[in-house]
């Protein structure tokens, strides 16, 4: 999922010789624009990421099996009927096929996406307006493409597994079988086969999930509010935003995900190889086979995996830079 995030005033710091200036230029050893090192949000992106991931994998295996199958003139299966497939086919461990790469994946990439939108939040923003969109919303497109080439190729070792079905059906045996196997079968552009359409698909998800975001923040706070909040209000009104906005984008952008699950499943359990790897052929494909239709297909989960992912993601990202501020503003009193 692609995530956004507001800025906190920096924090109040007693001047100390060690103290760095958050206007100063930034590396990983210096406190940026709110009192953070960017070791810190690499760390409190990470650890959001795979909370994130994690806590709504199963939805998101139930949302890949119904964008998968039906890529031969079948009948699309509906949300009931593809979770009872999953559960009769592998009981309550298939719906987790594929964590462990979603777990190798989803923490660095999600620490790359952090400290590369707080980097480039830095030099995009104007100082002296923290509420520019346009400079948080172009640092959030930086972010999703530096972040996507790290996430891609485990995303489609992921994928790939929660098709992997149990017993004689089951094409891999594990993360690292199918990492050999890709590599010796398909070569090293399968890992990325779907890095252009996820590009595609995730521009305008970030713009698309920020604008809903900032909309949806403003109503609930009823306006800009920067200071922090320790009663937690704030951190409720953040979650209930990244769930509008998660759905939102989601929803938009949910023929483009289609699209990137049968390039990255490409002869998986019927799904069909793509010579050229176009975003054009593969949609003219589905539309030919399945009908319009079949570029919504997984829509409904999608939205019920973002919704709540965003929030998630949000509360614990917050939660995150919380806890090293105030960490870094126990360092700063004990320095005074």
């Amino acid at each position: 999922m692609t995530i956004t995030t507001d800025v906190a005033p920096p924090p109040q710091f007693h001047t100390s010789p060690n103290f760095t200036s958050p206007t100063a230029d930034a590396d990983v050893t210096e406190r940026t624009h709110d009192g953070l090192y960017f070791w810190q949000y690499m760390i409190a992106g990470s650890v959001a990421g795979c909370v994130e991931h994690m806590a709504m994998f199963p939805v998101d295996t139930i949302k890949t099996q119904m964008q998968a199958l039906g890529s031969w003139p079948i009948r699309t299966p509906g949300l009931r009927a593809a979770f009872s497939s999953i559960l009769r086919a592998d009981g309550p461990a298939g719906f987790y096929r594929g964590i462990a790469a979603m777990g190798l994946g989803a923490g660095p990439a999600h620490a790359v996406y952090f400290s590369v939108y707080e980097a480039c939040k830095k030099s995009f923003s104007n100082r002296a307006n923290v509420n520019d969109h346009v400079g948080h919303a172009a640092a959030g497109v930086c972010a999703t493409v530096t972040s996507d080439a790290v996430f891609t190729p485990m995303d489609m070792v992921k994928q790939r597994l929660q098709l992997n079905g149990g017993g004689a059906s089951e094409a891999y045996r594990g993360v690292w079988d199918c990492v050999k196997r890709v590599w010796r079968e398909e070569g090293v552009r399968a890992f990325y086969a779907s890095y252009r359409t996820t590009v595609i698909m995730n521009a305008p998800f970030t713009a698309v999930h920020f604008a809903t975001y900032e909309a949806a923040k403003k109503a609930l706070l009823g306006g800009s509010t920067y200071e922090r909040d320790d009663d937690g209000g704030e951190g409720i009104a953040h979650a209930a935003a990244g769930a509008v906005a998660g759905a939102s984008a989601a929803l938009v952008t949910t023929p483009l995900d289609v699209v990137k699950t049968q390039l990255q499943c490409q002869g998986v359990c019927g799904c069909d190889r793509y010579s050229t790897g176009s975003i054009s052929d593969v949609f003219r494909t589905i539309v030919k086979k399945d009908g319009y239709r079949g570029l919504v297909r997984g829509w409904m989960p999608r939205m019920l995996f973002h919704a709540p992912a965003a929030a998630i993601c949000w509360s614990t990202y917050e939660a995150g830079k919380s806890f090293f501020q105030k960490q870094n503003e126990s360092e700063g009193e004990a320095l005074g």
